[in-house]
């Protein structure tokens, strides 16, 4: 049996003694394809934080493509990390005064050592390749447009070819769609599938809608803690009724995170 492609085991995030996030076991294989709803506040961005080495726990396991993430990785094994992990957001993140080919060549940067990932001069496979991207989004004939004159769709399409490129082979999305309109959003999440199709996909969702489209498994957050962990069938109108009612009683706080040393560095509200 191949090795989960994340494991955590008895996992707490907590800063000002508040428990921002406590898992006691979450684990996605392979290829598998998660969505990840709830709250605000319940926790789904300081999950991804987590699985990105953004953010270390106060305590507990987390493995991440076969690395340890309990304490903060040296630079260089950072740097491996974050060219297999890819991340899409909800602010698309493009350089507005670069074209969209340009912002999707981006993505073989950590692939491209040396004098050509200081001056981005590409190698003509690579901008090759790039095009291909392009096609893939169906945006090609956009290659040589100022990010910053672009639609949001075409942004977020923009940033899922930079993910093609990237190679990854763990996906983090962030409410992809949004600030998309209903059918924009459903472009999105089908090229964001296809984009995954050697990778393992973990998606924040704000619209139940659009669960089917990008998941297999559904997995509920609620004030840090996992609710639900069902096929997206099972995730009915109650559950997630259940899932974002206001729970008054069930604020938990974690007295013992302001005594643990690197407890509080580096962490804000997350949601």
């Amino acid at each position: 049996m191949s090795r989960p492609c994340v494991s955590l085991e008895s996992v707490l995030c907590a800063v000002h003694g508040r428990a921002l996030l406590e898992i006691d076991h979450l684990s996605v294989a392979e290829g598998e394809r998660v969505a990840i709803v709830g709250h605000n506040g319940a926790g789904k961005s300081t999950l991804l934080r987590l699985l990105s080495g953004f953010l270390q726990p106060v305590h507990g396991s987390v493995e991440v493509l076969g690395r340890t993430l309990d304490r903060p990785l040296p630079p260089g094994e950072l740097r491996a990390l974050r060219v297999e992990v890819g991340q899409v957001m909800q602010g698309i993140h493009l350089v507005g005064r670069l074209s969209a080919l340009e912002n999707v060549l981006i993505g073989s940067l950590g692939w491209i050592t040396g004098w050509r990932s200081w001056t981005r001069c590409f190698p003509a496979n690579e901008v090759a390749n790039a095009e291909g991207a392009l096609r893939a989004v169906g945006l090609l004939a956009r290659a040589d447009t100022r990010a910053d004159r672009l639609s949001g769709g075409e942004r977020q399409k923009i940033a899922i070819a930079r993910l093609l490129m990237q190679r990854s082979r763990l996906i983090l999305a962030d409410e992809p769609t949004a600030a998309l309109d209903p059918s924009a959003a459903s472009d999105v999440c089908r090229l964001l599938v296809n984009a995954a199709a050697n990778a393992s996909l973990i998606t924040v969702v704000h619209n139940p809608s659009l669960l089917p489209l990008l998941a297999d498994r559904v997995i509920g957050l609620k004030m840090g803690r996992i609710a639900f962990d069902l096929p997206p069938a099972m995730v009915g109108e109650q559950k997630l009724v259940e899932l974002y009612r206001p729970d008054m009683g069930s604020n938990r706080t974690y007295w013992g995170a302001s005594a643990i040393p690197g407890s509080e560095a580096g962490v804000e509200a997350f949601s």
